[in-house]
Parts: C-alpha cells; structure tokens; sequence
C-alpha cells in the first residue's frame, strides 16, 4: 500500500469513527409495517390524503396495482397511476414521476413493486419537497432534510428492502453513473408486508432478490463500526431466515410460510444495512447497474461470495458465527467454518441457477467501475477491507475470470 493509499485509508477510519458516533444521536426509525393491502386506504385516510400518486413497473402495473386501485376505489380516494418504471430507475424517470405528482394534485406516494419503484418514488418525493433541486444534487448523505408526503411501500419481492431503507439508488441516464440518496427522511412511513403480493413472483426474480437480502445482511454484519446490538441481531436473524426459507420460496412458489418469512427477513436486513451501512458488494454491484444495467439483486448475488472470500481473515470470526447460525458448520476452527458459509453461498447460487461471475464487463470499463465504486465506498461505508484502485480492479477481473 502507497503512503497515499495509506493516508486515504486513515482518513476513511477516522470518518467513519467519528460518524459512528453522531449516528447514535439519530433518530433511527423504522417503518410501521402491517401484513395485508387491505389497511392501505385506512391509513392514507388517517393522514387525510386525498390522492394518491400510485408508482409502478409495468409488469406490477398490470397484475398487482388493479387490486390495490380497487381498494382505493371503495374508499373513494383518487388516485393518478405511473407505471414505467424499469430496473435501475434514471433521473429521467425520478423527474417525471414528480412532474405528474404536481400535476394531478397528489399529496400521498403508494409505491408497489421492487426496489426499483420504491427508489424511484423516494427520489420523486425528494424532489418533490426540494422543487428547484436537481437529483444529484441530491446524492450522498442527508442533503434532503425536509419531511415527504405520507409515504406507503408495498414490496412484491423478498430481497431490496427498500421498503425500510433511508437510501434512493438512481442513474443518471447521461453518464450511467448509479448513485443513492441517503436521508432518514425517506424512509416510508409505513411498509406493507403481504406475502400474497410475492406470491406470483418468477423464480429467477426469487432467487436474485432473495440473495441481495443476504447480501444486506451480510454486509451490514461485517462492517467494522456502525453496528448496533439490534442491527447484529437482525442480520443474523435475516440472515439464518434467509438460509432457511430462500430456496423453499424458489422452488415451491405457493409456499406462503417461506414467502411470509422471506418478506420479514427482506425487511430485517433492509433497516440492518441502513443503520450499519453496506460496502465492496454493492459499490462495485451498482456500477454493473449503471453501466450494464445488469439487475441489482444478480449482480449482488455473484459479487457477494467473492468479496466475501477477498476479505479473508478480516471477516472469519463473524462468518464462523454465521455458519454456526445456520448450521452449515459448528465445529472447526473460526478460518473453517468461514471457508464453509461462504462455499454455501456459492452452493445456494448454484442450486438457483445464478451465475459464477459476469462475461458483459468489458475491460475498458474497468477503470471508470474502479472510481465509480471507490467514489461510493469512501469515506462513508464501514468496510472490512478498504480497497485500492488496483485492489478493486483485482476484484472485478474475478468477476469476470469466474464466470
């Protein structure tokens, strides 16, 4: 490591050191949660909001929301209904979402779908309340500060938790540069976890997004600060849920025990991350987003045991706990028992038909995915291993060699 790389490294520490204990003084709530659709006109009625701006992907729009509209319908609370919402949703999107909003004269958010709705619904709602400021304006920690309309996120799937999450993730259609939003402001006032609305949901999209729940555990359970008791405990707690239910939930779709119990751990994982931060995965992840638009719960999913593997000694006495958890090895030593859990991350990818690595990345990208991810890791997310340029890129070129 280079003097520089040295002195960035101090700097990181010290950061995070002194954030960690500014973070304490927050107030870091979580959404209030009910299990059923059928609680959502109630609440938008007990906030007195009169329209609704409903956010959706198209597939959602046509299958889910028509439940939900109706619900509105015998309320009699209007609604205004924006439906084209792609994975890693663009500024673009953000800003017409906003536009509509304005328009139609809604004062409450009903955001149904994936992270990708709900982010681009939480970036609506920023802007919303900072007209005249631009999204990227925007990025990065605490720059929204202003309390947003009566907020509702109904997850379809089991793996972003976005639902509980102060973060928005947008790209910028321009530069591909994928970046989040992070205030405590834009966490949803209330998260509705019904696992009928996950019922339908296709194995492939099981699988990623389940993964990227664990990822969230994960990462937020090896961070080196920020952890609190409650955020160690929801981590293993979604994590040994996640080990549990994930691959049941792939291959029996109506089982709605491991539907239910994936969404509860989807959401444990989700507010564990907020407060502990994630890292190395999802830097280097969103930069496949934004570059490749390669869906965020997949490239999670196979960044994950391969960082995890990088890291090494930094994080074998937490993974061997991990592995005692859920059983995968209670016996050997802390090197051992690390070894296991992250050869049964590979094993679980492997029986749900998720890729070993990624043959899209091009080697000419590898320097702007470098800076992308190092710009989003530091000085903010509590990692194990801080990486160096060269050290990131050895990383990507796995990604790639592994697939």
């Amino acid at each position: 490591m280079s003097v520089l790389d040295l002195l960035k490294k101090i700097y990181y520490r010290i950061y995070q050191f002194i954030f960690d204990i500014g973070a304490r003084l927050l107030y870091w709530r979580k959404p209030i949660t009910s299990n059923s659709i059928k609680d959502i006109p109630g609440l938008f009625k007990k906030h007195n909001v009169h329209k609704v701006m409903i956010v959706t992907g198209r597939t959602v729009g046509r299958t889910i929301a028509p439940e939900i509209k109706k619900l509105l319908d015998e309320a009699n609370i209007n609604y205004a209904h924006f439906s084209e919402v792609e994975a890693n949703p663009t500024v673009k999107v953000v800003n017409e979402i906003q536009k509509m909003y304005l328009e139609e004269g809604c004062d409450g958010f009903l955001a149904i779908g994936g992270g990708s709705p709900m982010d681009a619904a939480k970036g609506a709602a920023a802007r919303v309340v900072h007209p005249n400021k631009s999204v990227n304006k925007m990025a990065g920690l605490l720059k929204v500060m202003h309390k947003i309309p009566t907020f509702i996120a109904v997850p379809t799937t089991s793996g972003t938790g976005s639902e509980t999450t102060i973060a928005a993730v947008i790209t910028d259609q321009e530069t591909h540069h994928k970046y989040a939003i992070m205030d405590l402001c834009l966490v949803p006032k209330y998260a509705i976890l019904d696992p009928e609305m996950t019922r339908n949901l296709p194995q492939k999209q099981t699988s990623t997004t389940g993964m990227d729940a664990l990822t969230h555990a994960l990462e937020a359970y090896v961070s080196w600060t920020y952890n609190t008791k409650e955020t160690i405990r929801l981590s293993e707690e979604a994590t040994v849920a996640i080990f549990k239910y994930l691959e049941r939930a792939y291959n029996e779709p109506n089982d709605m025990e491991a539907r239910e119990e994936m969404l509860k751990a989807s959401f444990k994982a989700g507010f564990a991350f907020t407060r502990a931060g994630v890292g190395n995965v999802h830097a280097i992840a969103h930069t496949l987003g934004g570059l490749y638009n390669t869906p965020h719960g997949l490239a999670n999913a196979v960044i994950l045991p391969i960082v995890l593997e990088d890291y090494g000694e930094k994080v074998y006495k937490k993974l061997a706990h991990m592995a005692e958890l859920t059983g995968v090895m209670t016996e050997g030593s802390d090197e051992q028992k690390a070894k296991a859990f992250i050869a049964e991350i590979r094993a679980m990818n492997k029986r749900m038909n998720i890729p070993t690595g990624f043959t899209h990345i091009e080697e000419k990208d590898i320097p702007q995915m470098v800076d992308w991810a190092l710009a989003e890791c530091n000085p903010f997310y509590p990692v194990p291993v801080v990486y160096t340029k060269k050290h990131c890129a050895e990383v990507i070129h796995r990604i790639i060699n592994e697939a």
